[in-house]
């Protein structure tokens, strides 16, 4: 079902070709990502300072439906550190004995609290925008991280004699350079826990390696079978052609 809503996404949107994004006529720069290619992997300490702008900027807004407060395991957190993120959340659960629904405080095996009850309530906060959950956003955006660092990046004034509609922000590296989000980030909008500078293009790149992650949080082990069935491969290879140089040996 996952690799489905991937796909239904990104039918949706144009498809490209070369080594960057143009869509409605925007140009989107390739970018060096820790977890692309054959051996790449995921930072664990931008994605957890990712965590920490999603909590503090995003989560306001955007939900993470497909994740669990248990995965973030993953991120490197201890099982004790998760309990305690997941303690600062409410869910409901129930019924109780007496029939009735009632809130208790999120534990591991909860999914990320929705920010909003429902989509309505969602567009009533938003001026009518619905915020798109960010579960697959890397993975169902043509060009992928590169395409949401630049458009996290891309919020600018708007050029002279632009005319911008009510309730819209301009960004340069967003086809039609209007939308209605406004900047999430700003230079210095955050305390780093880590105390690292949180620059408008560091944020960037540490939210999207958390949703990177977000998106497809199996990758490293699916890169890890992929090189030991590779190299399953070539020993296998080795083996039948030195059996094959045995058994043919006294053939002239």
């Amino acid at each position: 079902m996952r690799k489905a809503m991937i796909s239904a996404a990104a039918a949706a949107l144009m498809a490209i070709a070369g080594s960057a994004l143009a869509a409605g006529g925007v140009e989107i720069p390739k970018r060096d990502w820790s977890f692309q290619g054959i051996f790449g992997t995921y930072d664990r300490v931008s994605m957890q300072r990712g965590l920490q702008i999603y909590k503090e900027n995003c989560s306001g807004c955007h939900s993470l439906n497909l994740i669990y407060f248990r995965n973030l395991t993953d991120l490197g957190y201890t099982e004790a550190q998760v309990k305690a993120f997941a303690a600062e959340y409410e869910v409901q659960d129930g019924p109780n004995n007496e029939g009735e629904m009632y809130t208790r405080l999120a534990l591991p095996r909860d999914r990320f609290v929705k920010p909003f009850p429902n989509d309505n309530a969602a567009r009533a906060g938003n001026n009518g925008a619905l915020p798109p959950d960010l579960s697959l956003m890397v993975e169902a955006r043509v060009g992928g991280p590169n395409y949401v660092y630049a458009l996290l990046t891309g919020y600018a004034d708007a050029p002279a004699g632009t005319a911008l509609m009510e309730g819209m922000n301009y960004n340069k590296s967003f086809p039609g350079h209007q939308i209605a989000m406004a900047a999430p980030l700003s230079e210095d909008g955050i305390e780093y826990e880590d105390g690292t500078k949180a620059t408008i293009e560091q944020q960037a790149e540490d939210i999207v390696t958390f949703l990177a992650w977000a998106s497809e949080p199996n990758m490293e082990e699916r890169k890890k079978m992929g090189i030991k069935v590779l190299i399953f491969l070539i020993v296998l290879t080795g083996i039948l052609i030195a059996v094959k140089k045995r058994v043919w040996a006294d053939v002239h």
